[in-house]
């Protein structure tokens, strides 16, 4: 969209469009050298080991000991949870074998997660947390190093998200000494601490942190920010710069009939499963309700047209 075909093209060869492209790229931290090389968004780094044909193959490398993830959600659970795993295991699934081969090569020895917040405001789901506690040889240890964290733990009702980190064990770290120095690979959680500069000069170096005795530097060779996603303007389709939508009524895009869209471009990046399916819903219902009203516009060309365009267009 946008470079083989225009969203006018588009709508002109078929009678409805559904837009459920998502949200395509990551919220920024707003700190001094996020830009430095070393320093990526989550976002990136998924679509790597998925393949995206945007993202170029060497765009990760893992040469660094240790990788500190700006993030306290399940993507950011998510990004640990491969970069510490066995990539035995990880043969098996769907993964991009040039991201296996460099799993393969990794020196990565210790993930760090950086939680704005206390554990107790986790935006993670306990099945994400569980899948963690059940990768072989890795260590989970939660950074004791502010007494409010230890406390928001141990005095968590069962249901509540701190309650999943009982049984971790806690301790202050220290910085200093090497990752690899525990023999095992390992997650540290480190709660209530802020990004406050990705260190470095060529490469990164270090994040420097907030924490309860004021700041200090965690040594790392990547920094990946996992912060929350937001909408990219689909080309041809009015934007809300605002709010990193798309602009619509129940689904239908503003001043473009027969177009609609669904999922985050529609409502933004919120909710899982049963949200989407809702959203889904209605725009559906919309489409239909616009279908049975005689309200859709007339396709200029049918699909073998369209097919034609496009071939033309690829040569």
């Amino acid at each position: 969209m946008g470079t083989d075909v225009t969203a006018e093209e588009l709508a002109a060869h078929h009678d409805a469009v559904i837009y459920a492209v998502g949200a395509a790229t990551d919220r920024r931290l707003g700190i001094p050298g996020e830009d430095r090389p070393g320093s990526l968004s989550a976002a990136t780094f998924v679509a790597w080991y998925n393949a995206h044909p945007e993202v170029a193959l060497d765009a990760v490398g893992l040469a660094c000991e240790r990788i500190v993830v700006v993030g306290n959600g399940n993507v950011a659970l998510d990004v640990a949870r491969i970069l510490v795993s066995d990539p035995g295991t990880l043969a098996g699934t769907g993964i991009a074998g040039h991201a296996l081969a460099e799993l393969r090569r990794s020196r990565v020895r210790e993930v760090v997660l950086l939680g704005r917040r206390g554990p107790e405001h986790a935006a993670y789901t306990g099945t994400e947390l569980l899948a963690l506690r059940h990768l072989d040889g890795v260590d989970l240890l939660v950074d004791d190093h502010d007494p409010r964290v230890g406390t928001a733990i141990d005095a968590a009702g069962p249901r509540e998200k701190a309650a999943a980190l009982r049984g971790l064990a806690r301790e202050p770290v220290d910085w200093s000494l090497s990752p690899g120095s525990s023999g095992q690979r390992r997650i540290v959680f480190r709660f209530l601490s802020a990004p406050v500069e990705v260190c470095g000069g060529a490469k990164t170096r270090a994040v420097r942190v907030t924490g309860g005795a004021g700041e200090l530097e965690i040594p790392a060779g990547r920094v990946l920010r996992a912060v929350g996603y937001r909408g990219v303007a689909p080309a041809g389709l009015p934007f809300d710069e605002a709010t990193g939508t798309v602009p619509h009524r129940a689904g239908r895009v503003t001043g473009r009939p027969g177009t609609y869209v669904v999922g985050w471009i529609k409502r933004g990046p919120s909710g899982g499963i049963g949200a989407n399916r809702a959203c889904a819903a209605e725009t559906v219902g919309s489409l239909l309700a616009d279908a049975v009203a005689g309200a859709l516009p007339a396709p200029a060309g049918g699909p073998k047209a369209f097919r034609r365009l496009v071939r033309r267009r690829r040569r």
